[in-house]
Order: C-alpha cells, then structure tokens, then sequence
C-alpha cells in the first residue's frame, strides 16, 4: 500500500465514496482500486467501525472487487506457469467464495490423507488391486461419498469444503482421489469425459477407467464406448486419454458456473464465466 497514506487518509476517502459529486465519488473509488489488494485490511477495519449499513455496503463490494482483481491476476500466473499445480489452481477457485483460505493449510490436509492412504497400502499390487485399496481407504475408511442431495452446490467446487464435508460432485471427489493417488506415485490421470469427469488408470501395459462418483468403479475403454453412444456422443481421442491440469481447473470453473445459474445468481455467473475466459484461448465445447 502507498506509504503516505494514513488510516485517517484512508478513512476519508471511504467517507468520500459518499460525496454527492458522482465524479468525486467514482475518482475515490478509482484511487481505492490502485492501491490494490494491500488496501483491503484497512477497508476491513473500517467496515468494522462503521455503524451506516450503506457504508458497510459499499465497502463490501470494493473489498470483494479488490480480491476478484487479485483472483484474476493469481488464475492468470498459474495459466502461465511450468507446473501449472493442480492443488494450487483448486485452492485459487475456492479462494473465490474463501478468500482466506490458504494454500499451506490444504496442502498439510492432503499430506495427512495421503498418510492414511499409505498406512493401508501393500508393496507389490497389481494395478487392479492398487484401486481397490485407495477405494478402500478413500470411500469408506475415510467415508468420502458423491454429494448427490446437493450436486449443484457451490461447495461441491471448493475444495476446502469438499475436504471438509468430504462430500463433492464428480470433479471435486475425482481431484480429491487424484491428488492421493499422485503423492503415492500411481499413474492416475484425469479423462474430460462429457457429462461425469472420471479418472484413468494408464502405464506401459494397462489402462483402465474410474468413476469417483459411484466410489471407485472400475471400467474399461468400451464402457467408455458404449456410455458415448447412449449419449449420442461422437468419440473423440480426448475422451479417453488423460486431460491437462488446465484442462481440469477449466471444468472445474464451468460445473461452478453451473451451480450459480442454479441458484440464479447472475453476478457470480459472470465473475466465474470471466474467470474461465482468463485462462482460455479459443472456445471450447462444454464437458459439463
């Protein structure tokens, strides 16, 4: 934050967003903008002092437009990273309804449950049999389900909350099982298959399907086949090979879209439709 701005400076120019002078106003908000997300803390105190309900308001949506600004600058650096880490993009969407989650505290989530993964699993297993133990310990040791009450719901795309609940829709329990399975160093992928996002299973000499959903079902490429025909779905190459980590946090960001024009909230809509376009080149056809 500028250095030469005091808290009574900062308290005036909120005073200021009041002024009946709409240029003055809108200059005042400009100037909160450019100091960036830094400001947000001092808003934060203010909004606490405050006792005018239209004050609170009006710093409500700065703080909330300050941090949508930062989301949109952290979604962009992670498109444009090497690595392009899956659990830091996650953690980037849910900081958009949690914005302060932190991404230290989910990582020391997933290093807990990879350990209990890893107390359960044996040496030598047969790919077949490396499955059936995460599903074990996944689904019913650790007692992660499909959220199918509430599929719609937000939550279901936070991963904080997932974690939490340890309920998710097809996507946030697919990520759940992949980060474990990753850390253990087994060759699960995520596949975009339209409709249900599920996983792979792919090394030299096997390749075979898992649907998180329906707690770790394994199935092979021609139920894949024959899932695509019932749906009238022509099937491409990608539906079948691993998917990107961007192509990940891509869905994850439609299925969120989803859940918000549910509950007909407009304004998220378009923030996370914005979202999604900051990370997207050209026009993709919807896997949702």
């Amino acid at each position: 934050m500028d250095e030469s701005l005091s808290e009574n400076e900062i308290k005036a120019l909120i005073y200021l967003l009041d002024d009946e002078d709409q240029e003055v106003a809108s200059q005042v908000h400009n100037k909160i903008m450019d100091l960036g997300g830094t400001i947000i803390p001092h808003l934060e105190k203010q909004w606490e002092s405050s006792l005018d309900i239209n004050t609170q308001k009006k710093i409500e949506d700065l703080i909330h437009t300050l941090q949508y600004k930062e989301l949109k600058k952290r979604l962009l650096h992670w498109k444009l990273s090497q690595e392009q880490d899956l659990l830091e993009g996650l953690w980037i969407i849910a900081t958009y309804q949690y914005p302060d989650l932190e991404l230290k505290k989910l990582r020391e989530d997933f290093e807990q449950l990879y350990y209990e993964t890893w107390l359960d699993m044996q040496n030598d297993l047969l790919p077949h049999e490396q499955v059936r133990m995460l599903n074990q310990t996944i689904f019913n040791k650790l007692k992660f389900s499909g959220n199918s009450k509430n599929y719609y719901s937000p939550a279901n795309s936070m991963i904080n909350m997932v974690l939490e609940s340890k309920k998710g829709n097809h996507i946030s329990l697919s990520m759940v099982y992949l980060l474990i399975a990753q850390k253990l160093k087994f060759p699960i992928y995520g596949v975009n298959l339209p409709i249900i996002f599920v996983l792979t299973y792919k090394d030299e000499h096997n390749q075979f399907y898992i649907n998180t959903f329906n707690k770790g079902i394994i199935f092979s490429k021609d139920d894949v086949e024959n899932f695509l025909k019932q749906q009238n779905i022509k099937p491409l190459p990608m539906f079948f090979e691993p998917c990107t980590n961007l192509d990940i946090i891509k869905r994850c960001l439609r299925n969120l879209i989803v859940s918000f024009d549910k509950l007909s909230e407009q304004n998220k809509v378009e923030e996370v439709q914005e979202l999604l376009a900051t990370i997207s080149d050209d026009e993709l056809t919807d896997l949702i």
